[in-house]
């Protein structure tokens, strides 16, 4: 084996767990070109085809799927030996890339990961906001945050904030032309400015009192973006149900009213979730620690 081989491996090894060229570059802080050329110079080394390249889709063949599952032990081992290095230097080393729901990156995750790189300077941090729910592995996260313990199996998850809450609100001007629904069900007869997932799904509005769900007409409009919500409801557009936090300002001004709040639409606390395995990086260990102390400490 020549020395250039194990960098190579490596790489290779990455690319087949997270069956992307991109993901893996972006992890690496790196070109996708410089990804693909590195799997082409082991294929050409090693004379075999490792993975099958489509235009939407990464997947290895059988004789890359053999050699993974022979690598990935020995690989392992190199990974938890270079990280335990981390316990003679006094302080963490590395970068961690964490995907969240925006509400989340915005209003927790942003001073959170603030105050841990004040203690930790040879850590780096790159937030994703994101409103779909991420394949973290597939996409070459360290770690996501989601507002429920609704994962696979092999993911392990630490609560790091109270439960959210989202708030129904319009404009005065707009309840001087509708009356202020009392219940959910009231909202048939209301304009509800909906959200839409980047899935394609319009973000449902969930109650407390799950058998009265609201009956919601056909919105007539329709944004992807919550802040563009509240710009919509203060304008006198309809009901927004967004996160609370992005109506505060607003509620305080007086230029939105709330309303169902005793319904209490809301969902549960954030989770901080990443793969569970034999070994952690020194970065992500720290962040996991200091993420479930605050939670602790935290009113």
């Amino acid at each position: 084996m020549t020395r250039s081989v194990l960098p190579d491996l490596d790489v290779f090894a990455a690319v087949a767990r997270h069956r992307s060229f991109r993901a893996v570059a972006t992890q690496r802080d790196v070109s996708v070109s410089l990804i693909s050329q590195t799997i082409r110079r082991l294929e050409d080394q090693l004379g075999v085809a490792l993975l099958t390249r489509t235009t939407r889709s990464v997947t290895p063949t059988a004789a890359g799927l053999a050699l993974l599952a022979q690598l990935e032990p020995g690989l392992a081992m190199i990974q938890k030996a270079v990280e335990e290095l981390n316990a003679h230097r006094g302080s963490p080393l590395g970068s961690l890339r964490i995907n969240a729901p925006a509400p989340v990156a915005q209003f927790l995750l942003a001073a959170l990961a603030a105050r841990f790189l004040a203690q930790h300077p040879g850590v780096s941090i790159e937030i994703t906001a994101d409103a779909a729910k991420a394949d973290i592995v597939r996409d070459g996260f360290d770690a996501g945050v989601r507002i429920d313990k609704d994962l696979q199996q092999d993911m392990v998850a630490v609560r790091i904030g109270a439960p959210q809450r989202y708030a129904v609100v319009g404009s005065p001007a707009y309840f001087s032309r509708r009356p202020m629904p009392k219940s959910p069900r009231d909202l048939a007869g209301h304009d509800c400015i909906r959200r839409r997932f980047p899935a394609g799904g319009l973000q449902p509005w969930d109650f407390q009192r799950r058998h009265l769900a609201p009956e919601i007409a056909e919105p007539r409009l329709v944004v992807n973006d919550a802040q563009v919500a509240v710009n919509a409801a203060v304008a006198g557009a309809g009901l927004a149900y967004v996160h609370e936090k992005y109506v505060e300002r607003e509620l305080a001004a007086g230029q939105l009213v709330r309303v169902l709040e005793g319904w209490s639409p809301g969902i549960g606390p954030p989770y901080l979730y990443y793969p569970r395995q034999r070994f952690l990086s020194a970065a992500l260990r720290a962040f996991v620690d200091f993420a479930r102390a605050a939670a602790a400490d935290a009113p």
